[in-house]
């Protein structure tokens, strides 16, 4: 089995961070419909602006565009970075034109 990356939402950008919350990553259900993502799928969020890396889960939002950083993770990040959220799947067989499903999305979290 090799891990590969199954799906990206690319430079979104953080609009709100809840230290005061479980936990997770809050992510609208119309940009987790368009990547692919499940809620309380396992993500690695990458923060453009600091480097920084982590794990979490996702929880969905009927509110458009957002993505909201909750608990620890909220400390993080700042409101207004760039983030980069991953996922990744483990494939036995990996095609030679295999592709991750990759989302780009432009400063007000809209698809591009």
């Amino acid at each position: 089995m090799i891990e590969m990356l199954q799906l990206k939402i690319h430079r979104a950008v953080v609009t709100d961070a809840n230290l005061n919350y479980e936990g997770s990553i809050t992510i609208s259900a119309d940009l987790m419909k368009l990547a692919g993502l499940r809620e309380y799928q396992k993500v690695l969020v990458v923060d453009v602006n600091n480097g920084q890396r982590f794990e979490t889960y996702v929880i969905k939002s009927e509110a458009k565009n957002v993505i909201c950083l909750n608990g620890a993770a909220a400390r993080l990040v700042s409101v207004g970075d760039r983030v980069i959220i991953m996922a990744f799947c483990y494939l036995e067989n990996v095609p030679e034109d295999y592709k991750p499903r990759i989302v780009l999305l432009d400063e007000n979290n809209d698809p591009l």
